[in-house]
This record gives C-alpha cells, sequence and structure tokens, in this order.
C-alpha cells in the first residue's frame, strides 16, 4: 500500500509526476514564445483544437451559416495544445490564460478579442441574433444551462476524465469521487430532459451547443472510452437528446474542425471554406 501523502508547507512543483500534461503544465501565466498568429480573409479568426470546448465554437459557426448568416463565415487555425501552442505571444495576445478556443472579431474596428468558450458562444448569439431565446423566460433557462455547463464540465474534464483516462496511475479515490459527481450531473441532464426536447425548452440554444460536446460526446462513447463505466444506458433521456443533436449537420461538421487526431474523414486541421469541410466528409464510409 502507498504511503500517505502529507503536504509540504510550501509547495512547489513536480514535473517528475508525469502525466498527459506534465509537460506543458506550469504554475505561471503569460507567453513563453515569441510567435504572432496566422490572420487569414474572414470576419472571424478562431485559434482552437477540436476538444470539447472547441467542438463548442465550431458547431455553433456552422449553425450560424446553416442558418444563412454569411457574416460567420470564418478561418479555423489549428493550436496544438500538446506542444504548447497556446503560450506564444500572438495567442496570448487574444487570451492572456492561455486556453483555447479564442475568437478574433475584425468585423469590428478596433478588433475585439473575445475568450472561454461559453462566452464565445453568447458573444454570437448576440451578435447575430440567432441560437438564443427571444422570450426573456426562456432566454433565462438557456442561459442557466449555459453557465451551469460552464461550471461543472470542469469536474468531467479536469476531475473524471483526468483520473480516469490521463493519469499516469489509477487510484481509487479520486476516480470514485469524480465518478460520483459525473453520474449525479448525468442524472440531472436526463431528468430535465425527461421534460423537455432542448434544455430551454423546445428551441434548440446555445445551451446545447455548449453540453453537447462534453455529456452527449460522452454517453455517445466518443469521450474518455467511459460509456460501460458509467453505465450510459441508464440515462435513456439524455441519449435521446445527445443522438438527435448528433444527427444536425452542423454538428457534424463543426465537431471535425480543428481535429487532428482519429478517422481521415473527421480530421480538418484547418478550416478557410465550406470545401475544406465538404473535402474530409467525402471520405467518410457509407
Amino acid at each position: 500500500m502507498a504511503s500517505e501523502y502529507i503536504p509540504p508547507k510550501v509547495w512547489t512543483t513536480d514535473t517528475e509526476t508525469g502525466g498527459t500534461w506534465a509537460s506543458i503544465n506550469r504554475p505561471t501565466a503569460g507567453a513563453r514564445h515569441e510567435q504572432q498568429l496566422p490572420v487569414g480573409q474572414h470576419p472571424l479568426q478562431l485559434y482552437s483544437m477540436g476538444t470539447p470546448n472547441g467542438q463548442k465554437v465550431t458547431i455553433m459557426l456552422e449553425e450560424l451559416l446553416a442558418l444563412g448568416v454569411n457574416e460567420a463565415q470564418y478561418d479555423a487555425y489549428l493550436i496544438r495544445i500538446g506542444d504548447g501552442d497556446q503560450f506564444s505571444s500572438g495567442f496570448v495576445e487574444v487570451n492572456p490564460n492561455s486556453k483555447i478556443p479564442a475568437l478574433v472579431d475584425r468585423s469590428v474596428s478596433p478588433p475585439v478579442n473575445v475568450f472561454e468558450s461559453g462566452h464565445i458562444l453568447l458573444y454570437l448569439a448576440e451578435k447575430f441574433g440567432y441560437l438564443l431565446p427571444k422570450d426573456p423566460a426562456n432566454k433565462t433557462v438557456a442561459m442557466n444551462w449555459l453557465f451551469w455547463l460552464q461550471g461543472s464540465a470542469p469536474y468531467l474534464g479536469g476531475g473524471f476524465g483526468h483520473f480516469y483516462a490521463y493519469a499516469p496511475e489509477k487510484f481509487e479515490y479520486p476516480i470514485n469521487r469524480f465518478t460520483m459527481e459525473t453520474k449525479r450531473q448525468l442524472d440531472l441532464l436526463d431528468q430535465h430532459l425527461a421534460e423537455h426536447r432542448y434544455f430551454a425548452g423546445d428551441e434548440y440554444s446555445i445551451a446545447d451547443i455548449a453540453i453537447w460536446p462534453w455529456y452527449g460526446n460522452l454517453v455517445l462513447g466518443k469521450l474518455y472510452d467511459a460509456a460501460e463505466f458509467l453505465d450510459v444506458a441508464s440515462y435513456p433521456n439524455l441519449l435521446r437528446w445527445a443522438e438527435d443533436i448528433s444527427e444536425r449537420q452542423a454538428v457534424q461538421r463543426g465537431r471535425i474542425v480543428n481535429r487532428s487526431w482519429g478517422e481521415e474523414w473527421e480530421q480538418v486541421a484547418e478550416r478557410h471554406s465550406a470545401d475544406d469541410i465538404d473535402q474530409a466528409l467525402a471520405k467518410q464510409p457509407k
């Protein structure tokens, strides 16, 4: 049995503990190297990676384009977080917190930097007037769930996902602790969706776009390979919603942008036009 850890009086970093992100994690903020970000031709410039947080924004942009909002055309550049791209001087200028996704709106002068995935969804919804209910009561419900996601997903990703899938060693206590919370969250979502088609009632909104890349992917078996472990079949309403959202064309398109892993047809490292996604999806087995 491993000896009990006794915290020191003053904590210091220990990069020898290993783990997936050990080589890039540091207890300090700011740029680590000089490198400017590329700039494309479209009004919106996205710097991201196809993680759940990254998928939120690319799905949102593809939904806007599907609605005919041509002003939502965007260039999406891959930020390889495992290589530390998020610590470049250019990226830190856009998002001093060095987390993807980060958006620059160049349709206005001076350009506007937007970071935090939930805020980007809200910014785009308010800018273009779509995917956020107009009715004050339903808008409040959508915002409730958007803020819920922003506060809850770290327990799923940084908690459950880290200790279950990424930690260099498996320990019962943290896995049980975060599995308990993850299953509580899944039950919460399932109960809500037993009474509603979408999170803001009958209207698809940024609340669904925010939640699906995390909890939709999870119950569909596309996140952490944990569907059986979490017994996702016991959440039928959440599964119904997740499958419903996954059938949306904009979701299928947005989820593969800034992705550099998986099958060839689901990798669009950079997106500069609709053709970039079309060409990738054309390789999907029939």
